[in-house]
């Protein structure tokens, strides 16, 4: 039994998980547990967050004069950490433990003056206070534990594991909160009244309507209190719902009473507006963080891992990654990735750079041509194929970096310039002394991932197989982001050198594998960084197994079979003619499932209804086996074509069908001209209505050649019953569709148009 067991045994144990945790005080946090009797409890710790600081001796010690008395500073002292993590050695630096946490930031900045920017190198600044808490403890969200409270100290045991993937996962209670508004204009204002709330939790609802506003809001806290739901979730919670229950409790007189949290605290909606980024050459926009204390708020509307995966993957992630489950729902995949590499450089006694400040390496031209190529690609043969098997390879990228010491501190290192390990190409030399962070972090999620996979063949329940699934589906995400991190400047185990690096030894991965494809007698169709389109007449699954072990065997990296075709269609750019498009087909699967990229059906911004008329095509399209017939299908396909045109010419289409969906690059003043996504953003503005550049917007084309910007669409937001769409337009983007199949078989977007047209008249005059 460890000491702290000997010393606390006659208190009472909680046995139970962890829900929450947040800083709550100066020095202290707050911790929420789920017990195994079903009781919520409420804990509250002592907690002392240490930053580090770095210099030479003489600097740190007229540092630690000037600061022994600053009312920040609750102890100092010198320890052994690897302040540089790009070496080897530990050093002695100063420890910090703040006395105030909510003033890290601040004191940072000023020891940073006291030594003129350059003489003092800070650590461990930054990092989130309740995260800083789940490293210091080693625990994380839902994290099964035996809890001893002290009194002033929470004592841990850990019943569980973050690399477990059968955890027990404790029964969570959930609402969903919905408001309607009683609008009186176009679209919903904070000076609107309630009309109604409805609660919906245990497969019931419960309706707030009928009486003063008042009273609904003050029946809506109660009956959250009495249900006391673990997980709130909400439409646009972030972005509107909870700044508009703030107000409408302010304009009653009732804001210190709006108490959703599990703690005594009311509701604020500040005024924060949220961020807008830049990422992967898109803008994003991000609503501010609204949150609840002792339970989750989910705002479905600003989550990208609970849209993708679910409960069961944002729970994953929190888990395995150890950060609480509301910072997940809402942060960026790189961030969520973040948190698990610096858990990592924490228990390593790595400290954590505040100001990142490792340059990448110099490259004269003729190095940086070599180096900066990213992955390998083969054009795709245009045309209709057969007898063709799609292979690639699992986890590509974060297998490499696993398998080869990749990470920034490991690439061209210092105390390994013999190393045997090479970079393909460049012929950087890769540590052998040490493990990267960024491979130690990656050992754990390819672990989990491909276990959860193989559960997933294994079990026979539906319902497991689908949170296992869910599962393995959110790491999918975590370990995509590993490889664009590397390169980015931002990140804190970063560096465009390991970048490249990786890079490198993907293209050396393909071309070896393209060797032992030609050498099998395949030809190579298409081939895109991590996966190859493999033709060869009667292809046997025998040797297209044969193929994928002796690759793998040769990479390192399993190679799987995607699928083999009935047949692929490559199709053209619409730009260039006969010139391929790198990343637009469409196939069957001899199983019958179909696989679209490139294409107007798989685009976000397309309207539903012009994605519904291209798969219809496609399906009438798939009923074929052979070039043969799938020719002879064609004239069918585009009957189906015909029949969508019909619909828009006689006006029997649904507007919301018809709506475009645009991501705003810039603010509405910031465009120069009035393309269709300007103007229905300042159309927004106009009305009152808050616009960001990053937000998505829809709007309907209306007429396309208006000399009145305002005329040429209509946002979806201002769409009144009796709006007219742009039949030609429309028409325009569904034979733009049909080309995009059909065009490899030399039908045009006119000769479409002549096509069902002509049909069209003929079948008027009948």
């Amino acid at each position: 039994m460890s000491d702290w067991k000997n010393t606390f045994v006659k208190l009472d144990p909680i046995l139970g998980w962890l829900l929450d945790v947040y800083p709550s005080g100066p020095d202290e946090v707050t911790v929420w547990m789920i017990a195994e009797n079903g009781e919520r409890i409420k804990l509250v710790d002592n907690f002392t967050h240490r930053i580090y600081i770095s210099g030479s001796f003489s600097d740190l010690k007229n540092l630690s004069e000037k600061i022994k008395d600053s009312k920040s500073v609750g102890s100092l002292g010198l320890a052994e950490k690897y302040a540089d993590f790009m070496k080897v050695e530990k050093k002695k630096v100063l420890e910090v433990g703040m006395s105030n946490h909510f003033r890290t930031s601040f004191f940072a900045r000023k020891v940073r003056r006291f030594g003129g920017y350059e003489r003092f190198r800070l650590y461990n600044v930054d990092i989130p206070i309740s995260q800083a808490y789940l490293y210091e403890k080693d625990i994380f969200p839902l994290a099964r534990v035996m809890t001893v409270d002290s009194g002033n100290r929470l004592y841990y045991d850990l019943l569980d594991s973050a690399e477990k993937v059968d955890y027990q996962i404790p029964p969570l209670r959930s609402m969903w909160l919905n408001i309607t508004i009683n609008k009186k204009g176009q679209f919903q204002q904070l000076t609107d009244e309630i009309d109604s709330i409805s609660l919906e939790f245990d497969q019931k609802t419960v309706f707030i309507g009928g009486g003063s506003e008042k009273g609904e809001i003050l029946k809506l806290v109660n009956t959250v209190k009495k249900e006391d739901p673990d997980i709130i979730f909400t439409h646009s919670g972030d972005s509107f719902l909870f700044p508009y229950l703030a107000y409408r409790a302010f304009v009653n007189g009732i804001l210190d009473k709006l108490i959703l949290s599990r703690e005594n605290t009311p509701l604020r909606a500040n005024k924060s507006q949220g961020r807008t980024f830049f990422s992967y050459r898109r803008v994003y926009h991000k609503a501010p963080l609204r949150r609840l204390y002792g339970r989750i708020h989910i705002d479905v509307d600003n989550t990208f891992i609970y849209t993708a995966s679910g409960l069961e993957g944002l729970i994953e992630v929190s888990r395995t990654c150890r950060v609480p489950l509301h910072t997940a729902a809402r942060a960026s995949i790189g961030s969520i990735m973040s948190s698990l590499q610096l858990y990592t450089a924490w228990k390593n006694n790595i400290l954590i750079p505040w100001k990142k400040r490792e340059p990448e390496s110099f490259k004269s031209a003729w190095e940086l041509l070599v180096a900066d190529r990213g992955g390998f690609i083969f054009e795709p043969k245009l045309g209709f194929h057969t007898d063709v098997v799609e292979v690639d390879f699992a986890s590509m990228f974060p297998m490499l970096m696993l398998k080869h010491n990749i990470s920034a501190e490991t690439v061209q290192c210092k105390c390994c310039p013999n190393s045997k390990t090479k970079v393909p190409e460049l012929g950087y030399n890769i540590c052998e002394k040490r493990k990267g962070i960024v491979p130690k972090t990656l050992e754990l999620l390819l672990k989990k991932r491909f276990k959860y996979k193989s559960l997933m063949k294994e079990t026979q329940e539906e319902k497991l197989k689908q949170a296992y699934n869910m599962r393995q589906s959110a790491l999918k995400w975590i370990l995509v982001t590993c490889f664009g991190y590397l390169g980015y400047r931002n990140a804190r185990f970063g560096k465009v050198d390991a970048h490249i690096s990786i890079c490198a030894f993907a293209r050396d991965s393909l071309l070896k594998t393209v060797r032992v494809a030609e050498e099998r007698g395949f030809e190579i169709l298409h081939g895109i960084v991590d996966s190859l389109w493999l033709k060869k007449p009667g292809i046997s699954p025998k040797e297209v197994a044969g193929f994928c072990e002796e690759a793998s065997k040769n990479i390192g990296v399993p190679l799987n079979v995607e699928g083999k075709y009935r047949w692929i269609v490559f199709a053209p750019s619409k730009i260039l003619e006969g010139v391929p498009v790198l990343n637009r087909y469409y196939g069957l699967f001899e199983n019958g499932q179909l696989k679209m990229r490139g294409i107007e059906a798989r685009r976000s911004d397309t309207p539903h209804f012009i994605c519904k008329a291209q798969i219809d095509m496609i399906k009438k399209l798939a009923e074929a086996s052979s070039l043969q017939g799938f020719v002879d299908k064609i004239p069918e396909a585009l009957a189906i074509l015909k029949n969508y045109a019909e619909m828009l010419i006689k006006k029997h289409v649904d507007t919301h069908d018809l709506l475009v969906t645009k991501r705003l690059s810039k603010s509405p003043s910031g465009y120069a001209h009035n393309v269709f996504q300007a103007i229905a953003a300042k159309q927004l503005e106009k009305t009152g209505f808050e616009v960001h550049s990053g937000q998505t917007i829809q709007y309907v084309i209306t007429n396309a050649n208006s000399k009145k910007p305002d005329q040429r669409i209509s946002v979806m937001q201002l769409l009144r019953q009796d709006v007219k769409y742009d039949t030609q337009e429309y028409l325009n983007m569904l034979f733009s569709a049909g080309e995009t199949l059909l065009g490899v078989f030399r039908y045009s977007k006119q000769k479409i148009r002549d096509e069902v047209l002509h049909r069209e008249k003929q079948t008027l005059l009948k």
